[in-house]
């Protein structure tokens, strides 16, 4: 890796003051709404989004994408009342709207494809003029600041700050480091309890927490980015707390001596029990918002994601399970990310992602009593 100058700290850091400023003219406080049939319930907006997030991995396109179509949907649900019935029609709008501006021009799905393949339940024509409507109520503006972008700001601003964080990771590359805080965030953002923070502030809760783990000085690396950031301490160490809970909550919901099996275009991701793999087709079907209350599934975990380490006494070779993992293509996440580090001749097996851990509650008390602000004297 190549360590930024001062030339590019001093870029590093206009390109967090540029996505802030960008942030604080389109973003808005969320606003619960009560549960009815005329309006979209929290629960059915994270269904669409596990569902955009499974729709994303069908069809091979970059986080960036998932990301900006997921900013776009809660933009226009805050800005517009909206039917349940025409949510689906919305989310794969986004969806398109959010490839054609991110994806290159091959990579960007067919219209007619995407109608078919993704069970969205509308017509081509239907989505253009979704798409159309959408744009309308946006003012055309496209263009924000998603969380993974500021991700990827604060990664690389801690990385080139505190280079001994690099020794925690002996077997991680920078790019590599990135892709797992990727996927968490990505979790992170199908959760409604979040939408109450900008996507500043939950990125940078997902970096404190990470270098919680890693390095000793994460508390005054912390509190740098919060000032850089220019945020409030005590939103931070609640987004912390709710961060903290749902990663733990994903882990926890994993069943245990499950493997997953990921074939690009050709399958899904199944979990199968122990020594067995199964293969279903690659239709991902829409999201069924014929209940208020229902239940999300639990988002797809894509490649290489959450290998589960075997146990040796369930009698399964791990040497099997190792031979499944390394048929997999190079992980998408970090292929995609491994350009921002400079990184040609990183190695293309993805690592293995431990959500343990995420925080300490001692740890917690004491950010909170630095972070904690002054009582104002009048």
């Amino acid at each position: 890796m190549k360590f930024p100058g001062p030339l590019e700290n001093q870029r590093l850091s206009f390109l967090l003051e540029k996505a802030i400023s960008r942030e604080a003219q389109m973003w808005k406080v969320n606003v619960p709404k009560m549960p009815t049939n005329q309006n979209v319930s929290p629960s059915q907006r994270d269904e669409v989004i596990q569902w955009l997030a499974k729709l994303k991995y069908q069809f091979n396109l970059y986080p960036e994408t998932f990301a900006l179509a997921s900013s776009l949907l809660d933009r226009f649900l805050a800005t517009v009342k909206a039917h349940p019935k025409y949510l689906s029609c919305i989310a794969i709008s986004c969806f398109f709207l959010a490839a054609k501006t991110v994806e290159e021009d091959e990579r960007i799905p067919v219209l007619k494809v995407l109608a078919r393949d993704s069970f969205c339940g509308c017509s081509s024509s239907e989505i253009l003029r979704m798409e159309r409507i959408i744009l309308d109520k946006l003012n055309w503006d496209l263009h924000t600041a998603t969380p993974l972008d500021f991700l990827h700001i604060f990664h690389a601003i801690a990385v080139s700050t505190r280079p001994q964080l690099l020794f925690s990771l002996p077997k991680l590359s920078p790019s590599q480091h990135l892709a797992i805080l990727t996927k968490q965030l990505l979790h992170c953002i199908a959760c409604n309890q979040l939408l109450q923070f900008k996507g500043s502030m939950l990125a940078l809760a997902m970096v404190s927490l990470e270098m919680e783990k890693l390095i000793p000085d994460w508390l005054p690396l912390t509190i740098e980015l919060l000032q850089k950031a220019q945020m409030d301490s005590s939103q931070l160490i609640h987004c912390r707390e709710l961060v903290a809970h749902h990663l733990s909550t994903l882990q926890s919901s994993l069943p245990l001596n499950s493997v997953y099996v990921y074939r690009p275009l050709k399958h899904t991701l199944v979990t199968c029990d122990k020594g067995v793999f199964r293969l279903h087709p690659s239709s991902v079907p829409g999201p069924d918002f014929s209940k208020d209350n229902s239940k999300p599934e639990v988002p797809v975990r894509g490649t290489a994601a959450f290998y589960p380490h075997l146990s040796a006494a369930s009698g399964y070779k791990h040497t099997s399970a190792k031979r499944k993992v390394e048929e997999m293509e190079v992980d998408d996440f970090y292929d995609g990310i491994k350009r921002l580090y400079n990184e040609d001749n990183a190695s293309e097996n993805p690592p293995y992602v431990s959500l343990n851990d995420f925080w300490n509650p001692s740890s917690l008390c004491s950010l909170k009593k630095v972070l904690q602000p002054e009582p104002t004297m009048y």
